[in-house]
């Protein structure tokens, strides 16, 4: 097969595999079942060792020597259990709100020249998903709500000189949302007997973005790269499924224009900075390290629930801030065939307000401790494992609601993620 053959091949595989949702406690994840799990992404722009440059920092790629494909797998054993304080409506506290999810990504850089590389990338770096009991006290917020997304990332990374490397590529991201909230017909109709109603709104949309990368070489052994990952505009519009809704509440909703409406639920995958930093202190020793912003506060809607019955929309606006991300790790080789990486990572809160935060995506604070482990099985294979612990705060909620969906005040005691990844690298 000629090299362009394989490249194309691998294009194709590449838009076919892995369309895996990233779910979790926030929207962002930086675990993609690569070999820089080990470090908790610590040093992700600068590394440069594998085809998962190709996501990471397209300008990467042209380390490689030859070309080369890397397989990710990973699990995610995600646990969330909501604890109230208090609450207008009984129901309990929605069970385990978490689940298991098997995700993964797909990483191919091809080597045209010594300085010119072309790279492919398919996997997911962005969802959510909760599935509370359907009658718990929170239920007219959110029972269920799912964010699943697969990015295809097809880029190029040219080397300028000795010490200077760029890259870009395009990023086409596939998302799909289902949401599902009851309706409060008990309050709506005066009759505590009357069952609740459903609404339930799905939708899917293709949106396109961009990254760019630099590496920098100023010497041997020490490296720095920067990256930016755009914006990326996701427009989800249907018509809300009402089901089971009161003559009353019903009427209400025909009156205020909603029954029957299109609902436009814009979302802005938020545009990303990263600075990352690789130096050798010894032939054995690596420190890796992190700095990193995301553009949360422009992030836009995502909840679907029915408050009141003078209600003139279904959605809110987030009101978010911008977060900021270190991270700091390092890698020792063992013996020549065995590497080991360590890690460690914090991203500061996008929700200042316990009063902005709700159920379907409660946000804190996230602090990642991470490990790995590679083996070169022969100068063309490389196997490794890598484990990672997310701790994803307390996620404090004080939601006055109306009188429809109520009061719902608590946090998240459990809410974690644990992380374990196995990758294949092949160079050819």
């Amino acid at each position: 097969m000629s090299s362009l053959k394989r490249y194309f091949y691998v294009v194709a595989l590449c838009t076919s595999l892995f369309a895996t949702s990233a779910w979790g406690g926030g929207l962002w994840l930086y675990e993609m079942g690569t070999p820089d799990l080990g470090t908790a992404a610590a040093g992700r722009a600068a590394l440069a060792n594998d085809a998962s440059t190709a996501t990471a920092n397209p300008a990467g790629m042209t380390r490689l020597e030859r070309s080369q494909m890397l397989a990710g797998l990973q699990g995610l054993f995600f646990k969330s259990e909501f604890d109230s304080d208090s609450t207008t409506f009984s129901g309990g506290d929605g069970g385990d709100s978490g689940d298991f999810i098997p995700a993964g990504s797909l990483n191919y850089v091809h080597s045209l020249t010594e300085n010119l590389k072309l790279g492919i990338s398919a996997g997911s770096y962005f969802g959510l998903g909760v599935d509370y009991d359907d009658d718990w006290a929170g239920r007219y917020y959110v029972q269920d709500a799912e964010l699943v997304t697969l990015g295809f990332n097809p880029g190029i990374g040219y080397r300028i000189n000795d010490w200077l490397s760029i890259g870009g590529g395009v990023t086409i991201l596939y998302a799909k949302l289902e949401q599902k909230a009851a309706i409060n017909n008990a309050v709506a109709e005066g009759d505590p007997t009357f069952p609740d109603g459903r609404i339930k709104f799905e939708d899917d949309d293709v949106g396109y973005g961009f990254n760019l990368g630099v590496l920098m070489e100023p010497r041997i052994g020490t490296r720095f790269g920067i990256t930016y990952r755009s914006e990326v505009d996701i427009e989800f519009k249907d018509v809300a499924n009402l089901k089971g809704v009161g003559p009353t509440l019903s009427a209400a909703l025909d009156a205020s224009g909603l029954t029957g409406s299109k609902i436009d639920m814009d979302m802005n995958l938020p545009q990303a900075v990263m600075l990352s930093g690789y130096h050798e202190l010894t032939d054995k020793l690596v420190v890796v390290a992190n700095v990193g912003w995301q553009d949360w506060s422009e992030f836009g809607k995502s909840d679907i629930t029915v408050r009141s019955s003078t209600s003139t929309k279904f959605t809110q606006d987030r009101n978010y801030d911008d977060t900021w991300h270190v991270a700091i790790g390092g890698q020792y080789r063992i013996a020549e065939p065995w590497l080991l990486s360590i890690g460690f990572a914090y991203d500061t809160d996008p929700v200042d307000d316990p009063e902005d935060n709700t159920p379907d995506l409660a946000l804190d604070r996230q602090i990642r401790y991470a490990a790995g482990l590679q083996y070169d099985w022969n100068e063309n294979i490389t196997v490794g494992a890598a484990y990672e612990y997310a701790d994803l705060g307390k996620a404090k909620i004080e939601q006055e609601g109306g009188p429809l969906n109520g009061d719902l005040k608590g946090d998240y005691d459990p809410n974690h993620i644990h992380f374990v990844a196995l990758n294949l690298i092949w160079k050819f």
